[in-house]
């Protein structure tokens, strides 16, 4: 599951998934990266769905928990991933283009959430799909709804990437996409 749901705000409301890095999409990054790992990849994204449809992929919305954040989308992407048969969702944020293309071996089994250079990433993930009833359960609650508080509740546990360079940089601000493309990531 990719997650693209945020409004871009920083970076003037500009839609993440179609900035351009490197010459290719943000989108096109992540899919390049989770491609090869997974059986089937979905994206979580409001709005008009048909501005992604030259990538081929199914695009999720959170239905009626829109605006509880990126747990909606993952919640999606649980529901989605059991209707075909998954055991487990992978999740990664669109903004996230340096992850490595073997993330999913890394983090091992479910639940297990990505942690490098004293961070926790806590949607670049490898969640249970067995746990959607309680996240959905957790969303209809009073919330707050972080992301590290259901993370908790399921006993996801933090694997260390010791990289050099942090993997899961965010691209969030204009400053942050040219030290991308300059390489300074």
């Amino acid at each position: 599951m990719i997650l693209a749901g945020g409004a871009g705000r920083r970076l003037g409301g500009v839609d993440k998934a179609l900035l351009i890095l490197h010459g290719r999409t943000m989108l096109d990054h992540a899919i390049a990266t989770v491609s090869g790992q997974v059986g089937a990849v979905a994206l979580s994204a409001a709005g008009d769905p048909a501005r992604f449809a030259r990538f081929g992929i199914p695009v999720l919305e959170d239905g009626r928990h829109r605006g509880k954040g990126p747990l909606a989308g993952v919640l999606a992407g649980m529901r989605w991933a059991a209707a075909s048969g998954g055991e487990t969702l992978l999740s990664l944020p669109v903004d996230t283009p340096f992850a490595p293309r073997d993330l999913a071996a890394r983090l091992g089994a479910a639940p297990a959430v990505a942690a490098s250079h004293g961070r926790t990433h806590h949607l670049v993930a490898l969640w249970p799909v067995a746990a959607a009833d309680a996240l959905e359960r957790f969303l209809d609650g009073k919330g707050p709804y972080r992301v590290s508080g259901f993370a908790a509740e399921i006993g996801m546990r933090a694997v260390a990437f010791a990289d050099e360079r942090d993997p899961f940089v965010n691209i969030n601000t204009q400053a942050d996409l040219d030290a991308a493309e300059a390489g300074r990531c």
